[in-house]
């Protein structure tokens, strides 16, 4: 046998080799996440999502991948982004808040889809009934709509002085604003509060909104929940001080973030759940068999700080309802 040939023996099963190796590697799925803000302010709770992956046996990088898609607070830009997602084939979608999951369910009948909504996913269609979804969809809702009774009352118990409430709302998001001001109209109406909506949807329509406030001057100010207005939390912050306008939110991260009270569930617990969903979706469960989750937990959380700077003086007996008071 020729030298050359000799070689080519023994080197061509150690070129094929690596190559049926490769191949024989099992593939990862992939969860991917429609969200229709920008990335940068949602970071910590996306741990906690990967946190609920990795409590059901998924770690990203490891035997998972994670594919985003972000809308950058165009709306418009879901439809496709969701079907951009289903021509990558995911294994499930985790979809951020109402028009993400509605934009998921137009886009697949087929492919597992786990949202978290703050308004009632019957009633938005997403699923037949909340013990038996029915199709491709189930998730959690955080019920963030729904307490914004409570949080006016909240709020007047602090401030029983109060007669008009300004609510800022962004019209983007149509369908959660149009029930917002529903809730809050009919719980205004008992209380003899007049209501002055104010919209906004960018930062700088978030600035001329306090601006508007300034001159019609409310006594308090009410922000509608938004995934948009969550990444605005510091902005917020910042403007109601400056202004020194009474402010109620949705979520401790508004408070933490120096505004003066929030009311409402936990965000990080529900992250944390649409990642375990997620994981027994990809060890077989159906969504049609997971029940969508109803938020159980309320949170009442008070800056004292920012209320001494308002000069308010936070009653007691609601001081000892808070779950938490930041000093």
């Amino acid at each position: 046998m020729r030298r050359r040939d000799f070689i080519k023996g023994i080197a061509g099963p150690a070129v094929v080799w690596p190559l049926v190796a490769r191949a024989q590697q099992p593939t990862v799925p992939v969860v991917g996440v429609l969200d229709p803000r920008l990335p940068g302010n949602v970071q910590d709770l996306l741990r906690v999502f990967r946190q609920g992956l990795k409590d059901t046996g998924y770690v990203e990088g490891e035997n998972l991948a994670l594919e985003y898609r972000w809308a950058e607070n165009q709306m418009d830009r879901l439809p496709t982004l969701a079907a951009d997602l289903v021509r990558r084939r995911v294994a499930v979608i985790a979809a951020i808040s109402p028009a993400a999951a509605v934009a998921a369910k137009e886009a697949t009948t087929t492919l597992p889809i786990v949202f978290l909504v703050n308004e009632d996913p019957v009633r938005r269609g997403l699923v037949a009934s909340l013990a038996h979804p029915g199709g491709n969809l189930t998730g959690i809702n955080i019920l963030t709509v729904e307490v914004a009774a409570k949080r006016l009352d909240l709020l007047r118990e602090l401030m029983p002085s109060a007669t008009r409430v300004g609510v800022l709302v962004n019209p983007v998001n149509t369908s959660v604003t149009e029930t917002t001001l529903s809730e809050v109209a009919d719980a205004a109406r008992p209380m003899g509060l007049q209501i002055k909506v104010v919209n906004a949807s960018t930062s700088g329509e978030i600035e001329t909104a306090f601006a508007s406030f300034m001159r019609e001057r409310p006594d308090v100010l009410f922000v509608a929940a938004d995934p948009y207005f969550y990444t605005r939390r510091v902005q917020f912050a910042v403007l109601a001080a400056r202004h020194a306008m009474p402010t109620t939110y949705s979520q401790r991260d508004f408070a933490q973030a120096g505004g003066l009270m929030s009311y409402g569930t936990n965000i990080a617990d529900a992250y944390r759940q649409i990642g375990v969903y997620a994981g027994r979706i990809l060890k077989g469960a159906k969504p049609a068999d997971l029940p969508v989750v109803q938020a159980s937990k309320f949170e009442l959380v008070i800056n004292l700080a920012t209320a001494r700077a308002l000069g308010l003086a936070v009653p007691p007996t609601l001081l000892a309802r808070a779950d938490e008071v930041i000093e």
